[in-house]
């Protein structure tokens, strides 16, 4: 076992980020109140992308500080952060480009999606997935992104509504490369446990 995965599975150091991520998850879900103020209760589920996807990788970090697995969850916590992550880190670099100016918040934006797309990375060779629990996955993660911009129930970034075909178009593909990630590792997971 080298250094790094002793580190990432020392239950000290799970308790710490599961302490990060239920804080991250809980401000996420508050950074969308505005929005889901507005939203039919149909598409409710589908809004929240980012608190979501912390919230899958919450219930990851509970399995495994249980000893156990949740597969489905942990193909969910893996597209989804890796999706999510990168989408907001990109999004904010965009707002600061178009408009000129990025909020502290933003910024701070920027570093926690960052780790959520690093953490989902970092701990995939710990999942236990198989392909049908990638598949449902992918569904899910394609789904959601009809529901963003089929229905255009996606995050609100002032100033960057002009771009939203584009963003629709980078998101899909986002999704695809995401979910091409979750099979890589579902593939070397099943060529080394044969």
């Amino acid at each position: 076992m080298n250094f790094l995965t002793m580190v990432l599975m020392d239950r000290r150091f799970l308790w710490l980020l599961l302490a990060v991520n239920v804080v991250g998850t809980v401000y996420g879900y508050y950074w969308y109140i505005p929005q889901l103020e507005v939203t039919p209760p149909h598409f409710l589920l589908f809004v929240p992308d980012s608190p979501t996807a912390s919230l899958f990788f919450v219930i990851v970090l509970v399995a495994f500080l249980r000893n156990t697995h949740y597969p489905l969850i942990e193909a969910l916590a893996l597209i989804t952060l890796v999706k999510y992550g990168i989408w907001a880190v990109v999004m904010n670099i965009l707002t600061l480009q178009v408009t000129g100016y990025l909020s502290w918040q933003g910024y701070m934006l920027i570093a926690s999606h960052g780790a959520m797309a690093l953490q989902g990375v970092l701990y995939a060779k710990r999942y236990q997935m198989k392909l049908w629990h990638v598949l449902a996955a992918a569904i899910w993660t394609l789904h959601n992104d009809v529901i963003d911009y089929v229905f255009l129930q996606y995050p609100k970034y002032p100033g960057l509504e002009m771009f939203v075909k584009e963003i629709g178009y980078f998101t899909f593909w986002l999704s695809i490369c995401s979910i091409g990630i979750a099979l890589f590792v579902y593939k070397r997971r099943s060529s080394l446990q044969t």
